[in-house]
């Protein structure tokens, strides 16, 4: 799951980025509304903790133009203010979900998760398959041939976007967009490191094939 926090506290906002990152989500931060939507422009994240509050350009206007451009990502809404009329403001501007600050950060973990699923799979089954092997994108479990998988999260990244290509091939770029945060060197390996290893602990007959300027297929 790729994350944007858009919090004006600093100290805040790296404290959820460092916690998120610990859960396997890919975090990128931003502190005002401006470069929020700057960054949302350059990269598709699956959900966004949103300040209401923000230098430069509000929350509330940071997600009228993300809905009105049709951008898929869900968003949670964060606010200091609580009363049931902020809440219905805050749904109003279009949010997915809304928290009061102070909050608690397992229940703000357990939200981001149920908004990237809604926003990602709809109705849609939370199980994909293909050639054998299998993804519970909710519990985050992987198999082949019924053969538990021990992948890291970024290894289970790289695994549903592959199945969710359904044969097409993925490129690098995609994948790094996707899985890594911004500050990631884009002359770095560290892309087909991930896509060998997951080549190697998916066992053979290999799977995983390279498509000489398209990408990777499963």
């Amino acid at each position: 799951m790729r994350v944007l926090i858009v919090e004006d506290e600093v100290e805040l906002a790296e404290m959820l980025a460092e916690g998120l990152r610990g859960e396997g989500m890919v975090c990128d931060v931003a502190h005002d509304g401006a470069r929020a939507l700057e960054m949302t422009a350059a990269a598709t994240y699956d959900v966004l903790v949103l300040d209401r509050d923000l230098p430069h350009l509000s929350g509330d206007s940071v997600c009228r133009s993300l809905n009105t451009a049709g951008y898929p990502a869900g968003i949670l809404m964060l606010t200091a203010a609580g009363t049931l009329s902020d809440l219905v403001d805050g749904l109003g501007q279009g949010a997915d979900d809304y928290m009061a600050k102070p909050f608690s950060y397992l229940e703000l973990v357990a939200r981001l998760q149920a908004l990237a699923r809604r926003a990602s799979h709809g109705s849609a089954s939370t199980v994909l398959s293909r050639h054998g092997v299998s993804l519970d994108t909710v519990r985050r479990v992987a198999e082949r041939d019924g053969r538990p998988l021990k992948l890291t999260p970024r290894e289970l990244g790289v695994l549903e976007l592959l199945l969710r290509a359904d044969g097409a091939p993925v490129d690098t770029e995609e994948l790094r967009d996707r899985l890594w945060d911004a500050a990631l060197d884009p002359a770095t390996t560290a892309v087909r490191v991930t896509v060998h290893a997951l080549r190697r602990k998916l066992g053979d007959p290999p799977l995983i094939h390279h498509d000489p300027g398209f990408g990777y297929r499963l």
